[in-house]
């Protein structure tokens, strides 16, 4: 069975329903059986490659709200991200454009590293100190060889804007066409899809569902799910 699951990097909720899913995936009987595959959704194509913003600046920008509940939400954000266990920075993170990110996750998957890079990627723009927009390619570089790419096909992949550029495209014209209006949003087998970062109950339910049963796309939405999408993510308040 196949999940495909489409997210981008800029996407805090995208990075907590990625542990949702696996913890969910991680009981699965079948677990061993599915192929898990990361597609591409930019929360913000038209975002100019040098244009990068502090994440509070971006969220009070978008949503019309102060500092203080800008930083709130960040706050809350955090502590659901911990209670997933993963780290969250709350303050200092800035935020960009992540187009050649999703060129360099096709150029992993064809070699079979594409879940090792995301994660990594995912570990760079939300727990750690360094900036993963500001430093240039070098470090984009650094992540990529931490994930077990080599660091001159990476360079090569990074100067030329044509590779992977149309999968990267068509990865979005299929979100469109399967209804995906943010992201994470989970495809199963092409028969169930999930929206939102939802709990791990719900991942469960629906990898059940898949592999038992053949079936039109049915989207399975408990309502109310945290998600990304073209007008930014959603912010928690309590």
């Amino acid at each position: 069975m196949r999940v495909e699951i489409w997210s981008d990097i800029a996407c805090p909720w995208c990075y907590v329903g990625k542990a949702r899913f696996e913890k969910a995936l991680a009981a699965f009987p079948h677990r061993d059986d599915v192929e898990v595959v990361h597609r591409s959704f930019e929360l913000d194509p038209g975002r100019a490659k040098d244009d990068v913003q502090p994440v509070l600046a971006m969220l009070g920008k978008k949503y019309g709200m102060s500092e203080a509940q800008a930083q709130a939400g960040e706050d809350n954000l955090g502590a659901q991200a911990a209670a997933e266990g993963l780290e969250y920075r709350t303050r200092g993170r800035d935020t960009g454009n992540t187009f050649d990110l999703h060129r360099l996750l096709h150029f992993a998957k064809e070699r079979g590293r594409q879940d090792e890079l995301i994660q990594i990627l995912y570990r760079a723009n939300f727990a750690e100190e360094r900036s993963l927009f500001t430093e240039g390619a070098e470090r984009v570089v650094e992540l990529a060889v931490e994930a077990g790419l080599e660091a001159a096909a990476v360079r090569e992949v990074l100067a030329d804007p044509s590779r992977h550029a149309d999968e990267v495209r068509a990865d979005e014209r299929e979100a469109a066409e399967l209804g995906a209006t943010g992201v994470p949003f989970f495809v199963l087998d092409r028969k169930y899809g999930v929206s939102g970062a939802q709990p791990a109950e719900v991942f469960t339910q629906a990898l059940g569902q898949a592999w038992g049963e053949r079936s039109p796309l049915k989207l399975i939405d408990e309502g109310g799910a945290e998600a990304c999408g073209p007008d930014g993510c959603a912010v928690p308040q309590h």
